[in-house]
């Protein structure tokens, strides 16, 4: 016989408490058996420095990886060349990180199914070639054009989800196909030339060049950004545990909530020093971060996102608890398409043109490694959109860096794919690791 209460801890923690006779004797008191990993906040610093070590020793790895690898990779090239770490070149990586980073974004979603999307690069080229012939070629107004792109991606992500879901098509084969038919498709639409340009002086491609929303306050929006950022945060995590107190689950003391905002608004503001020590901060890199912080909350806090999960973690466990897993399917490659396209709008506003270039490469593979990076597990139903962003961080970095070193291309994607290969091994050691220790 066992029964289970919960218990108010002295600094605001509720932990479940469960009674158990002892198996040798059923008729002594019973033993009451408290969730260790509950209490580690009545023992400050020791109990989190332990449960960090609990946590690593049972593959539970997070961000850890790549945040030590950023912090290697800019230690290595500040060493090589004083400049990698200047306002320049930071407000550069933050600003040439934005349209591979949009692509990412949108691959996050299927990877949470365990599945891959290989037509994202042909997708980004070809929404910013439509974009380039309505506004040219048809004298579209470029805000309508914009629209329309981003609805063709939509549209032909849902077309290679209705193929998988639907017909049965392996995904790696689906993508594939439209990786190689969209891109011919955009060379036809290209024509002889190869090249549309594109007015610069207004609408979209204007907004997402190197220019500021705040136009000559720039430094002003940088601060305020920052500033709500942390407001942000420091709100929505006094109101979740407001929330769960009221439910009566384990909540974050507020001591610990400040200790987070703290570090947040430290890291918020030194960014915006640094950027405000160049040309203040991108509109592509506003409009980045504002999608990584909505898409974060649609995975994490709907319940969609709570279905996108449970796909990836196991398709037969998903449909007997209701779930619709073709829609599911359909709507991330939807997803995928959409944001493929926005990626590709950002290109466009690079180069101010769609060409031929637009989405090849080696940006399908860089937005791959970015997510896979970043932590999002290649197996699925394991990551978050902000891997997208640490993931970027790296790839732009070792891609900048180089570039001051005047390393050739080659080493670059020597080093990217090192870099690759070694976080889809962590993964899968962290993996092996969480099985064994009985929570995978």
């Amino acid at each position: 016989m066992s029964d289970t209460s919960k218990v108010e801890k002295t600094d605001g923690v509720v932990a479940d408490q469960s009674t158990v006779a002892p198996a040798d004797d059923p008729t002594a008191a019973p033993v009451t058996v408290v969730d260790p990993r509950l209490l580690i906040r009545e023992e400050g610093l020791k109990g989190y420095w332990t449960e960090f070590k609990r946590k690593v020793k049972g593959g539970e790895l997070g961000s850890l990886p790549v945040v030590v690898g950023l912090i290697v990779i800019w230690t290595i090239f500040q060493l090589k060349n004083d400049l990698f770490l200047s306002a320049d070149n930071l407000s550069n990586i933050s600003y040439f990180m934005a349209a591979t980073g949009m692509l990412s974004i949108g691959l996050v979603f299927v990877l949470l199914l365990g599945e891959i999307d290989l037509s994202v690069g042909s997708v980004s080229g070809l929404a910013s070639t439509i974009f380039a012939v309505f506004v040219v070629n048809h004298g579209m107004g470029q805000w309508l054009a914009l629209i329309l792109a981003v609805v063709t991606g939509i549209a032909i992500g849902a077309l290679h989800g209705w193929f998988f879901a639907k017909i049965g098509v392996p995904a790696f084969v689906v993508t594939l196909a439209g990786f190689l038919g969209w891109n011919g498709l955009m060379l036809w639409l290209l024509g002889d030339s190869g090249t549309i340009n594109i007015p610069s002086d207004s609408g979209p491609i204007q907004l997402l060049g190197q220019s500021s929303f705040f136009m000559d306050q720039a430094i002003v929006g940088a601060y305020l950004l920052a500033g709500l950022a942390v407001a942000s945060m420091l709100i929505g995590s006094l109101m979740d545990q407001r929330r769960r107190k009221a439910a009566g689950v384990p909540f974050r003391p507020t001591s610990e909530i400040l200790i987070r905002v703290g570090a947040l608004a430290v890291a918020a503001f030194a960014a915006a020093v640094v950027l405000n020590n160049a040309a203040g901060v991108s509109n592509a890199l506003v409009i980045f971060l504002a999608s990584l912080v909505i898409v974060d909350f649609v995975l994490r806090r709907t319940t969609y996102g709570r279905k996108v999960f449970a796909v990836g973690g196991g398709i037969e466990a998903a449909r007997r608890a209701g779930i619709n897993v073709p829609m599911v399917r359909i709507s991330v490659f939807a997803i995928s398409g959409g944001f493929a396209a926005i990626g590709g709008m950002f290109f466009a506003g690079q180069t101010a043109s769609a060409t031929l270039n637009a989405g090849g490469g080696n940006t399908l593979m860089l937005a791959i490694a970015a997510a896979v990076i970043g932590g999002t597990s290649l197996f699925g139903g394991r990551g978050n959109v902000w891997s997208a962003l640490l993931g970027m961080l790296v790839i732009q970095s070792i891609q900048t860096g180089l570039d001051l070193l005047n390393m050739n291309t080659s080493i670059q994607y020597m080093i990217t794919g090192g870099v690759l290969l070694g976080a889809v091994v962590i993964d899968s050691v962290s993996r092996k690791s969480q099985k064994a220790a009985g929570r995978g």
